[in-house]
């Protein structure tokens, strides 16, 4: 692989289930990866927040894993999740990682309680330790943990991570970012703010929506990329409702729901998530299918 495995359009993967029994269908989820990379995008994301590996085995996390290895194309990332509640587990996560042959890791920090700066440093340490490099994912909203500018530069600077996927919302973090910590890489990590962090200077987006209408993102990323607000702008503005279903707690649900309606396998999630409200599926199906009338024009 000649470029860093963590640019351009990833995409944190869906995991799809068998509707009756909710076990993973790993045979759809390979061809989705495949699909994926037909349409453009750059890598995916496995067991992420968006893959739900929270409820999966470790069995299934690890099949899930094997399967997007074995599905991606040559030159195509793979760069799991490999978030956990403790440094430990997550360093297991990264040495399975390293050992099935990836490139790089997305880590989150402690996810059973609101670590301290000196806890967080200290779990990044430990994943390191396994050698790959890792993209940190700042999600303060979910994990009550913020990944500040200068806490990222420490990490910057020690040697623990070479991105970070921004899901704070706030774009303002890219420019700090960029001052602090210049070597570091940015990545758009909340759709609904993904134009704004790529003008900031993101070099990448882990995107939860491509999943869905994956060319038209792609095709938006790279208008942004390239500075053609002309293409962009219009692009971005008629993906947003959608996109900022991303940062809602039914995120999961939204983006599968948009996959059913785009003719993909979305499907169900696993407990405790439950179905859409009639009203929230109305709203995801009509924007969705609004979406993909623009994008086929």
């Amino acid at each position: 692989m000649n470029h860093a495995p963590w640019r351009g359009v990833l995409v944190a993967t869906t995991v799809p289930f068998h509707p009756n029994t909710l076990d993973v269908d790993l045979d759809t989820y390979a061809e989705h990866v495949r699909w994926l990379a037909d349409n453009g995008c750059q890598g995916v994301v496995p067991n992420g927040s968006l893959g739900e590996y929270q409820v999966l085995t470790d069995d299934e996390r690890a099949a899930v894993l094997r399967t997007a290895l074995d599905a991606a194309p040559e030159g195509f990332s793979v760069m799991p999740g490999v978030s956990a509640p403790g440094a430990r587990e997550a360093r297991r996560w990264a040495d399975e990682a390293a050992e099935a042959g990836c490139s790089a890791v997305m880590l989150l920090p402690p996810t059973a309680y609101r670590a301290d700066e000196a806890a967080v440093l200290a779990h990044y340490r430990e994943v390191a330790k396994v050698g790959l490099p890792i993209v940190a994912y700042n999600n303060p909203v979910d994990t009550r943990v913020d990944l500040t500018p200068p806490l990222l530069r420490q990490l910057y600077d020690e040697g623990l991570v070479v991105a970070v996927k921004e899901f704070s919302g706030d774009p303002r973090r890219g420019y700090e970012l960029a001052e602090l910590a210049p070597g570091l890489d940015l990545l758009a990590g909340a759709d609904d703010v993904a134009l704004e962090l790529l003008l900031a200077g993101a070099v990448g987006w882990i995107g939860g929506y491509p999943n869905a209408i994956p060319a038209t993102c792609v095709q938006f990323y790279d208008a942004a990329v390239a500075g053609d607000l002309a293409t962009a702008l219009p692009l971005y503005r008629m993906l947003h409702e959608l996109l900022r279903w991303d940062s809602r707690v039914e995120f999961v649900q939204a983006i599968k729901l948009s996959m059913d309606v785009a003719g993909r396998v979305g499907g169900p999630s696993r407990p405790p998530r439950q179905p859409l409200s009639p009203a929230a599926a109305t709203a995801v199906r009509d924007a969705t299918r609004r979406a993909l009338t623009a994008g086929s024009r």
